[in-house]
């Protein structure tokens, strides 16, 4: 994390030759508090091999004196002649004060604020999305759920506490969610996955909630790395972003991923337009009639075939969210359209979500001119995900459980969110000068 520090650090120089209160800004004197606030947690929450006392073999001299001595104790405001802190209180802050009192999240949120301030943020579209990040776990080391005996002595880690502590708070099982194949000792939160065409590992979610006119993340959440956990805590940060900070936008932006009919019929529900294209395996390749071969009758609630009968369905919801829509097999014996309808059955049959409405309600807006600006402006989230990924070279873990990842992606959209407010309010930094010794 450091390393994103001291480029943050770089980005900002124009805040470093005055002190917040010297500041007539109060965007920039806002930046510069939180500024000072950010590096020093930073430095507190750093690696321990950060503070060691002697030099790592792999590390030049030059370049460990200048990391060490210049950078952290310019961070934390030590002279040079101060006492470095030593690594065991680092992580009794980290595990203790900083998570019991959600510091984190607080320098996050005043962050955001300062960019609602500038009107940086403007509140009328979002844009979410998620990116897998390897968990600090061995992908050779996985077993089955019911192999690990949580029991041992050497299991109870930190980690593995968090995740027996979540599974005693569950009161009944999610019929939604899978079971997970494997688990990893060490770091049971996180989710074997092999997602964006990455090896299999285990990994967890990154999700990122932007405002898209000037990218700057309004709310970031960690989830195991499954489809199912990251398209759900898209509602847990649209509701605590209009909680906390009193945003809520008129459309939201994402991919196919998020285009399932529970997630838009909870998007119509709440009067957020869906920019999303819909999740739909109705269309038939094998020559047969297609479900949009049949009219629906909203007034009467039923479907109409091509050759005039209706398909009624009983009420019962199938797998919690599938109404099923039945001809009449007399009306079908008799039809000349059976070997085009269902040549395999008795009777045609057609599946219906329970959340159809949302569905057409987000069919209707793919056609517009609005949707093809938002699938446009989608793309900045995945945007900061290149950047984090590229420039600060966050690709993995450092931290193990939930609570680990959700300080280290609070410190690194902190980061991120510091240097846009940066260079929206300063403009770029100038040109470096290189010169030839």
């Amino acid at each position: 994390m450091y390393l994103v520090a001291k480029e943050g650090c770089n980005d900002c120089k124009e805040l470093k030759s005055a002190s917040a209160g010297e500041l007539t800004n109060p965007v920039l004197r806002t930046i510069a508090n939180i500024f000072g606030l950010l590096i020093t947690t930073i430095a507190l929450s750093a690696s321990p091999r950060a503070f060691a006392a002697e030099q790592p073999s792999d590390t030049p001299a030059w370049l460990w004196a200048h990391e060490l001595h210049l950078a952290y104790r310019w961070f934390c405001r030590l002279d040079l002649d101060d006492k470095v802190p030593d690594h065991s209180t680092v992580s009794v802050n980290r595990h203790g004060r900083f998570r019991d009192s959600d510091i984190l999240r607080q320098v996050f949120e005043a962050m955001v604020r300062a960019g609602m301030d500038s009107r940086l943020v403007k509140g009328e579209g979002f844009a979410v999305d998620a990116s897998v990040m390897e968990a600090s776990a061995s992908r050779y080391h996985g077993k089955a759920p019911d192999e690990i005996a949580w029991a041992e002595p050497e299991r109870q880690t930190r980690a593995v506490q968090e995740y027996l502590a979540a599974l005693e708070a569950e009161t009944e099982p999610n019929p939604d969610r899978k079971p997970p194949k494997l688990i990893s000792p060490s770091d049971p939160c996180s989710a074997w996955t092999a997602k964006a065409n990455k090896r299999v590992q285990f990994g967890y979610g990154l999700n990122y909630l932007i405002d898209i006119a000037n990218a700057i993340i309004v709310d970031v959440e960690p989830t195991p790395a499954r489809t199912y956990d990251e398209v759900e805590s898209t509602k847990t940060m649209l509701d605590r972003t209009e909680r906390c900070l009193g945003l809520k936008p008129k459309r939201l932006a994402a991919d196919t991923a998020y285009g399932t009919g529970r997630f838009l019929g909870w998007l119509v529900g709440r009067r957020i337009a869906p920019h999303i294209p819909v999740r739909d395996a109705s269309e038939r390749d094998d020559g047969t009639l297609s479900r949009s071969d049949f009219r629906w009758d909203r007034r009467r609630g039923v479907y109409i075939c091509p050759n005039g009968k209706v398909l009624h369905t009983t009420g019962k919801v199938h797998e919690r969210k599938t109404l099923r829509y039945l001809a009449s097999k007399y009306d079908c014996d008799v039809c000349a359209l059976k070997m085009q309808c269902c040549p395999n059955s008795p009777s045609r049959q057609i599946p219906r979500d329970v959340h159809e409405y949302a569905r057409d309600v987000a069919r209707r807006l793919m056609g517009t001119k609005r949707f093809l600006k938002s699938r446009d402006q989608r793309k900045r989230v995945e945007m900061r995900f290149a950047h984090l990924k590229i420039h600060h070279g966050f690709e993995r873990m450092r931290l193990r459980g939930l609570s680990g990842a959700r300080d280290e992606f609070l410190l690194a959209a902190t980061v991120q969110n510091l240097k846009t407010s940066a260079l929206r309010t300063l403009g770029p930094p100038p040109a470096r000068r290189t010169s030839i010794c």
